[in-house]
Parts: structure tokens; C-alpha cells; sequence
């Protein structure tokens, strides 16, 4: 059953609708997920969201894929994006996203999701969409949005200054100024905009001091 189930489910990173779909053949096919569950064969990450076992996965699965699954709409971002762009150096356990609705966090089998709120009109700008192999893709924040998140979701930190968003930045987040240097404080002003932000327009000013890119920029 295990080779016919994974020849119509490809990826490794499915949803209850796919699953039930690919056992529809069967007779009682809930019957069939509450069996494969116990076996390990299928680990269930939250109700409704599934990988396959470790017996029977193809490859790893990408937490990142999970995360726009688990909670949506919903994209990468914050700490774990900015550990991913290599824009702070250390390792970050959680993954954490951004969403339009409520923050939540959910501890799971696979590890720690966390999603914090932001405004709607914030939410649209500065997403990136990945593409894996198998045809499987998730979506980040691009670099100057991930780092906007962060200094908005840190309401504990007052910065009213650009000496001050520098000190946060290099000594607080423990960013390298050449990482700064190459964000690009056209779109981070263009996000300030949309967050109606004056801490994010200080930023906008700072990277631009730093030798920021502009448009047209390679």
C-alpha cells in the first residue's frame, strides 16, 4: 500500500484531503489513516498536516513548506529568515512566520512554528516565493522584510534614532554592517510606507548611510 501511496502523493509535506484522496480506492480509508498513523508510516504535524515516516520518506521534508501550511495565509519570516539570508549568525530553533491573523504557536513532532500578526496593508510587500524539487515551493520574506518584521514585532525596544537602530541592529540582532550594506533602503522605505513606520524609516536612512543599493543596483 505504501508504494501506491507514495507514487500519488510525491512530496513529502501533505495535507488530509491529498491523503484521503490517494486511499479513496480503499474501503474505509479514514480506517486506513488512523492504521497508517499508528505504524509511524505518516506523522501527523497538526490536524490535518502530514509527513510521511521516516521509513518511507524520499527526502527531508522542508519545515518552511510546513510552516505556510500549518497556519495560512502566511510566510517566513522574522528570526528564521534573517538566520536563513545569513544576516544573524545564530541558529534559530522555532521557525517563525508573519500572518494576517492572530499570533499563534504550535509545538509539534517536527518543531516549533510561531506566527505573529502584522497589519494587512503590511502583509502583500517584500514576499519571495522559493521553488523545491518536486514541485514544492514556500514563501519568505525577502531580506529588508524579514528585518522589518523584527524590528516591528519588537514592540520591548525604543529606537528613536539612527545611532540608536544602528546599536540595535549591530549589538542587539548581532548584524554584520556589510550584511546591512546590502539591503537595499528603497524597499525598506517603500515597507516603512505600508507599516507607517518612523523606526523603519530610520532604518531606511541608516542603510543608505551605510552604502545600501539603490534601484538599478546589482
Amino acid at each position: 500500500m505504501m508504494e501506491e501511496l507514495r507514487s500519488k502523493i510525491t512530496g513529502e509535506e501533505f495535507d488530509y484531503p491529498a491523503l484521503l484522496d490517494s486511499l479513496r480506492e480503499y474501503d474505509c480509508p479514514r480506517d486506513k489513516i488512523t492504521s497508517l498513523l499508528r505504524q509511524g508510516a505518516v506523522v501527523r504535524v497538526k490536524k490535518g498536516i502530514y509527513v510521511f515516516g521516516e521509513r518511507y520518506k524520499r527526502r527531508p521534508f522542508s519545515t518552511e513548506v510546513l510552516a505556510n501550511m500549518i497556519c495560512g495565509p502566511s510566510y517566513v519570516s522574522l528570526d528564521y529568515a534573517l538566520h536563513y539570508y545569513g544576516l544573524i549568525p545564530e541558529r534559530v530553533e522555532a521557525v517563525t512566520s508573519v500572518t494576517v491573523s492572530r499570533g499563534r504557536r504550535f509545538s509539534t513532532p517536527v518543531g516549533l512554528f510561531i506566527y505573529h500578526s502584522v497589519p494587512m496593508r503590511a502583509y502583500p510587500i517584500g514576499i519571495d516565493r522559493v521553488e523545491l524539487d518536486g514541485g514544492r515551493s514556500f514563501l519568505i520574506a525577502i531580506p529588508e522584510k524579514a528585518l522589518a518584521d523584527k524590528i516591528q514585532a519588537d514592540r520591548g525596544t525604543a529606537i528613536r534614532t539612527q545611532a540608536e537602530m544602528r546599536t540595535y541592529l549591530l549589538d542587539s540582532l548581532r548584524i554584520a554592517p556589510e550584511g546591512l550594506g546590502k539591503l537595499n533602503p528603497e524597499t525598506i522605505s517603500l515597507i516603512a510606507d505600508q507599516y507607517r513606520s518612523r523606526k523603519l524609516r530610520l532604518l531606511s536612512g541608516l542603510v543608505r548611510r551605510l552604502g545600501g543599493r539603490g534601484e538599478g543596483d546589482e
